[in-house]
């Protein structure tokens, strides 16, 4: 089979388009921006006719009825889903003849009760494994994202999937998962986005624990902090979410309409966090366009909120795309002429202080407070001495645990998080904020002392 992977860096996730032969074929658990796709199928001349889901997903908000819409395809979803827009509904043990190649829905609950994975067969190569959360490189994705209460439950359905539900399929079986490294969704040691089920069988940890109760105990420890907005996209995602021509693209305001915009809706400066520090429109949001802009903005960001944007013009439509990946539809306008426009209008500009290892070493020696913004793993690896940890997602919430009337030197890794809990934190009355770009990692480089602890 010729298979043509999309992996969405700052999802950690990978959609997959498939060739069925004579010129059709079918997309693999596809997010909301979909022109790659499109765009890829259309230049090698393939007809994409069947969108498959393996699950609700709870990290993006898929691009399946968008592509159906562009192409007419017709839309596989787990029966147990119940899914409320126009689709096929697939039941464990379903054999779908696409094409040349026969695909067989294998039940495997876990990360969700309705989870299905897809063994797709052709008369030539190994049959291949779309294994959505079911089963990734070096573990599976996690079992708490459906509710609390139903964690153990889930975790236990894992565990049975992981030892039976792939049980007779041979180790020549290529494995593609959705969910991977670098996934809030995944637990997993493997750095790779495909293997197979004989190195899975041999080396992912998961497999190696032969104790249903030891595993229902140990697996939801090791979860990382789950975004926000997580809650929001499975009931987005079992609706069916608006298609893109219903949503109304941001305006282009000059600084004066812009001005009249922000007091009711959140600005978001997606410039690089450098041409933030230098001057940025006060009470705005710093969320650096990158490949985990999606997820912060997710994270952060309520999607009620209506967002009007300061963004490099030629990035615009990526910023747009990306804010619909996780939900966020209410579009005020942004900002023509950028930051150059609205200085030149006399409109009010703040800057933030970025420091280097050096100034940042000075100033905590007198009694600056370090702020390590990382997620856990990321602090327990190596921290500033006598930092305080306050990850990103809980920042807004815990700023009154932070001292009043003490700088604040707040580091993440490379500097964009810290940025973005300066501009959270910028209208509560701490400081002054500064941000240490390189964060542990620049720190140590410059000969300081750095911290580690055991999670």
């Amino acid at each position: 089979m010729d298979i043509t992977p999309f992996r969405h860096e700052g999802l950690g996730n990978t959609a997959y388009l498939v060739a069925l032969g004579d010129g059709d074929a079918a997309l693999m658990d596809p997010c909301r921006t979909v022109g790659g796709y499109l765009s890829v199928a259309r230049d090698r001349g393939l007809r994409i006719r069947a969108v498959l889901e393996t699950h609700l997903h709870a990290d993006f908000v898929t691009g399946s009825l968008e592509v159906a819409a562009a192409t007419g395809a017709t839309v596989f979803v787990p029966g147990a889903a119940r899914a409320e827009f126009p689709h096929r509904p697939v039941q464990p043990g379903d054999r779908l003849g696409l094409g040349s190649v026969e695909i067989e829905a294998i039940a495997s609950p876990g990360h969700s009760p309705e989870h299905l994975s897809y063994l797709a067969r052709s008369e030539h190569g190994s049959p291949i494994l779309f294994s959505g959360g079911s089963l990734i490189v070096g573990g599976a994705a996690r079992t708490d994202l459906i509710d609390p209460v139903r964690t153990d439950e889930l975790t236990r359905q894992q565990y049975r999937t992981l030892h039976t539900a792939f049980r007779d399929l041979p180790d020549e079986t290529v494995l593609m998962p959705t969910h991977g490294g670098g996934s809030f969704c995944s637990v997993g040691s493997g750095a790779g986005r495909t293997s197979t089920l004989g190195e899975e069988r041999r080396s992912n940890p998961l497999l190696q624990i032969e104790d249903e109760d030891e595993f229902a105990r140990w697996f939801p420890t090791t979860f990382p902090a789950a975004p926000s907005y997580f809650s929001r996209m499975r009931p987005i995602n079992q609706g069916g979410p608006r298609l893109r021509r219903d949503v109304s693209m941001p305006l282009a305001l000059d600084p004066e309409l812009f001005d009249e915009a922000r007091r009711r809706a959140l600005v978001i400066d997606a410039r690089p966090m450098g041409a933030f520090a230098r001057g940025h429109i006060p009470n705005s949001l710093s969320n650096p366009f990158r490949p985990a802009y999606a997820v912060w903005l997710g994270w952060l960001v309520s999607a009620a909120t209506p967002l009007a944007f300061v963004v490099e013009e030629e990035s615009l439509q990526q910023v747009i795309e990306e804010s619909m990946l996780v939900g966020q539809e209410d579009f005020t306008g942004w900002l023509a002429g950028g930051m150059e426009a609205w200085a030149r209008a006399g409109l009010p500009v703040s800057s933030a202080q970025v420091v280097d290892a050096a100034e940042a070493g000075r100033v905590i020696g007198e009694g600056a407070l370090a702020v390590d913004v990382r997620q856990p793993g990321e602090f327990a690896a190596g921290h500033l001495p006598g930092a305080m940890h306050v990850p990103l997602g809980e920042v807004k919430g815990r700023a009154g645990e932070l001292p009043q009337g003490v700088p604040l030197v707040l580091y993440c890794g490379r500097g964009e998080r810290a940025m973005s809990a300066l501009s959270l934190l910028g209208d509560v009355g701490l400081g002054p904020l500064l941000v240490l770009p390189g964060g542990a990692a620049a720190w140590e480089e410059a000969g300081y002392p750095v911290e580690r602890s055991s999670r």
